[in-house]
């Protein structure tokens, strides 16, 4: 697409694919999560209705795809649903024994946060 910054059809470009901002793929591959290199399982109901979720953070991965296959292996493992929000795993309901115990046998320096 050469060096379009504008299109009236998609908005905003990216330089680097040529794609909109919101479509971009070479700015979702380069983004590594920052940490301390140790993964936090804890439980939140914020904003969630008293609903209980378990909340992953602090995973030290280089993309999102692959927390993206971590969360869905996990998902699959415990049986239950989830998703991936800004670099944070998200699984629903209170599995964080169980997370602590899978995470630590792929690896993980893992600890559990919160009450």
């Amino acid at each position: 697409m050469g060096n379009i910054v504008f299109s009236t059809e998609f908005g905003r470009m990216c330089p680097g694919c040529g794609k909109s901002v919101a479509k971009c793929v070479c700015r979702q591959q380069k983004t590594a999560f920052k940490g301390d290199g140790i993964v936090r399982v804890g439980r939140e109901t914020k904003g969630r209705k008293g609903k209980g979720v378990t909340v992953i953070t602090g995973v030290p991965v280089k993309n999102s795809d692959e927390l993206m296959k971590l969360a869905k292996q996990l998902k699959q493992k415990l049986g239950t649903g989830g998703t991936v929000k800004n670099g944070v795993i998200e699984i629903q309901g209170d599995h964080r024994d169980a997370l602590v115990e899978e995470l630590k046998e792929k690896g993980f320096k893992v600890k559990r946060s919160g009450g």
